[in-house]
Parts: C-alpha cells; structure tokens; sequence
C-alpha cells in the first residue's frame, strides 16, 4: 500500500503530506486516457433514439476528423465532444470542454463549449428552438471553425454504414494529448517534479 497523508483538514496539511499526495499524482493522471476511454465506453448501447449509439457517433465524428487530416488535438476534441452525456444531458457540450481545458488550443476549446448550440441548426427547429441560435457568435474568431466541425464531422456522425475506426486507432493521440496539459494551475507543480 502506499504512503497516505495523516491530515483531517487541508489546513493541518504538512509538506510530507503533499510529497505522499504528489507521489501518488503522477501515476494518477498518467491513467487518464484509460479513464475517459472507460467512460466513453459507457455511451456503448446508449442510442436514445439515435440512429447509432453515442459511442459509435463519438468514434465516427473521430475518424470522419483524422480521415480529413485534421491535427490530434483536433481529432481528440472530435472524439471526447459528446462525452458528458451520460453525466450532463442538459450540458454536455460543458463537461467535454472542462475536461479537454487543460491541453487543448483555445480555438479547440471555444469549438467544443458552443458545439451544441452550433449543432442545433440541423435539429432545433423540429424541436420549436431558434435553429439559428449561433448567430449570436457571428463576428467572433471561432465562429467558422465551429459551424464548420458541426457541419464536417459532427452532424454527418450518425452513418451506421460509415467508416468508424475502433478506439484503439485513437488512444496514442489520446495519450500524448493529455501527456503536458498546458492550461492548469498545476502546470508549474508537475513541471517541478
């Protein structure tokens, strides 16, 4: 068993108490692609009502993506963008985004918080919502890049006769994308070690 801190509240917290904790950090997001592949495992089976489950959209908007040549951090965006909805049906597009923060592009990630509402065109109308809820964004640097994810990858995603690479085609980009976060307060913490 490894070492654990002795504390009851963070206040009582010792340099030794973080040393413990930091060591056991490491391995602990190293095995965060293996965490979020499990968890997309969980949209395996889950159609609601889909044409395909949401884990084959979640792959296919993937492959769709690398097919056309697009980066990994890209690809990966692609992969994890429905992610939350198991978690947050009301606000997936909020989940995919606070996990991809911390090592993606600002552009990739703007893409991946408005991705719902830039979808939307295709649908919102059949469900009595404005369709043309993105054009409040009009004007802003991200704008395209978004429709154009929606349009390209994300709203063609639910082919069950489309090409979808299997998980395992994506998990070494996966790994090196999430290998140096570069958008978090503990940047600096893990540069030390």
């Amino acid at each position: 068993m490894s070492e654990r801190a002795t504390f009851t509240r963070m206040e009582e917290s010792t340099a030794d108490d973080w040393r413990k904790i930091a060591g056991e950090y490491a391995p602990f997001v190293k095995a965060l692609p293996e965490r979020l592949i499990a968890h997309l495992k969980l949209l395996e089976g889950d159609y609601g009502g889909f044409p395909v489950d949401r884990y084959t959209h979640s792959l296919q908007t993937a492959t769709r993506a690398l097919r056309d040549g697009r980066d990994e951090e890209y690809v990966v965006c692609a992969l994890l963008h429905d992610i939350g909805d198991t978690l947050a049906p009301f606000n997936h597009f909020d989940v995919a985004s606070a996990i991809l923060k911390p090592v993606v592009s600002e552009a990739n990630l703007w893409m991946v918080q408005h991705h719902g509402i830039f979808q939307g065109y295709y649908f919102f109308h059949h469900l009595g919502l404005d369709r043309n809820l993105r054009d409040q964004f009009k004007g802003h640097p991200h704008y395209a890049r978004t429709e154009e994810f929606c349009a390209l990858y994300d709203n063609p995603a639910f082919d069950a006769k489309a090409e979808t690479l299997p998980i395992s085609e994506f998990e070494p980009m996966l790994r090196r994308v999430f290998a140096q976060p570069r958008n978090s307060i503990y940047k600096a913490a893990m540069a030390a070690e």
